[in-house]
């Protein structure tokens, strides 16, 4: 069984969606190692939400049940926050749904700026990571490979594809009204990684030109040049000559000691945990936009989801439970069916038949579970998965044990 613990930007804060990305990925990584019951894991942490994606070895209430406790118990505790504040910012999806949230956050239409580019990307590396890690499984995998191909679709079907938003659009919009003319800002970005990189080409596509990046790590160098633009040695005096800073690492917090007092500058920090202390806002002449406050300006019309790939969403959603539901049974089926195959291969090749005789058994085999395979999944979708087990344990003499709960979910969303 699949679940899914969300906080995320709707019902979660920015300091608990900060302190669960520093202290929780560890935690849910130790559930794979330390819980029986717990055979799979893959944790998406973004600068809107934290979800840490579970396969529960049992369809069982009371397997769900510890699972879920087990997760806000460790997370809570490498968190630093009480079992109870994260409980109330906490959603739980289990089966069919889980596939819905999942599908929908790749396609960016659970994204503080809907439809925005980035999170599809972020998906695909967490699942990269958890297959780094070893605690992927294999509906963990089918699960996120269909989130990624559902994302495609949707947005090469919708009004989303090219549309080109973005949080860090988001966030130089709201500025553009702080900055007269960004063709003559001189710009600090602070970090290298893929968020630095997507900040420098939306400034760029704001009109910007005169733009510096400043690494704490000592990076800077080989990302300047990949793009054309200065390096700053020293982020004091580069902060001291710039009108815009955008801070997207996660090497360094700032603090109002970096600033000069008195100096106009528009600082813009879009990392998670924060690059930039609170304090920086009372300094004077700093004005801060930081992720809650883009946050709230992120409700705009133009920025909500079309109904079309809603639709979109949960056709796929509806589809991929209806292949898991099916899973089983149809397992079951090719499994009797091989064996027969196999048995009739040797029998062949003891009676002196030659590889062409072998290859045409083999697509025989392959036409005649072409069709049943595709019925079983229809039926799935029809929450009938139980007739299928019924049907193939009388006719073939084969158990397929039904997803029930799944079964049961994908009948009740059909």
């Amino acid at each position: 069984m699949l679940l899914c613990l969300t906080a995320n930007h709707r019902i979660a804060s920015l300091e608990l969606l900060e302190r669960l990305s520093v202290g929780a990925p560890a935690a849910t990584r130790a559930l794979v190692d330390n819980e029986s019951f717990v055979t799979g894991a893959v944790v998406l942490a973004t600068c809107s939400r934290f979800e840490a994606y579970l396969d529960i070895d049992e369809p069982l209430t009371a397997a769900r049940t510890v699972a879920v406790e087990s997760v806000l118990d460790s997370m809570a505790a490498a968190s630093q926050v009480s079992v109870s504040e994260l409980r109330a910012s906490i959603a739980v999806h289990e089966g069919p749904a889980v596939a819905a949230h999942l599908f929908a956050v790749t396609s960016g239409l659970e994204s503080v700026v809907v439809g925005e580019e980035e999170i599809s990307g972020q998906v695909s590396r967490a699942l990269h990571a958890a297959r780094v890690d070893g605690t992927t499984s294999g509906d963990l995998e089918r699960l996120f490979q269909k989130a990624t191909h559902t994302s495609r679709g949707v947005r090469n079907r919708t009004d989303l594809h090219g549309a080109h938003r973005s949080l860090v659009r988001l966030a130089l919009d709201l500025a553009s009204s702080r900055v007269t003319d960004w063709t003559k800002a001189r710009v600090l970005v602070v970090g290298t990684g893929r968020y630095a990189a997507t900040a420098v080409g939306a400034l760029r596509a704001q009109g910007a030109s005169d733009i510096e990046v400043y690494s704490p790590s000592g990076r800077a160098s080989a990302f300047a040049a990949a793009r054309g633009i200065a390096v700053a040695q020293s982020f004091p005096l580069a902060a001291a000559s710039a009108d815009v800073i955008v801070t997207c690492t996660t090497d360094a917090v700032l603090h109002a000691d970096s600033f000069t007092p008195g100096h106009r500058l528009l600082v813009i920090d879009l990392g998670l945990p924060r690059n930039v202390a609170p304090d920086v806002a009372s300094v004077a002449g700093v004005e801060l936009l930081d992720l809650e406050t883009i946050r709230l300006h992120a409700s705009l019309d133009e920025f909500q989801a079309p109904e079309h790939a809603r639709a979109l969403v949960c056709t796929a959603a509806s589809e991929f439970s209806a292949d898991l539901a099916a899973g089983p049974a149809i397992t079951a089926l090719r499994g009797e069916v091989h064996a027969v195959l196999e048995a009739e291969v040797a029998r062949a090749r003891a009676r002196g038949a030659d590889d062409a005789t072998e290859a045409a058994l083999r697509h025989l085999a392959g036409v005649l579970l072409h069709g049943p395979s595709v019925r079983i999944r229809e039926l799935a979708a029809e929450g009938r998965i139980a007739e299928v087990a019924s049907a193939l344990e009388l006719l073939h003499g084969v158990r397929a044990e039904p997803a029930a709960a799944i079964a049961d979910d994908v009948a009740h969303s059909a």
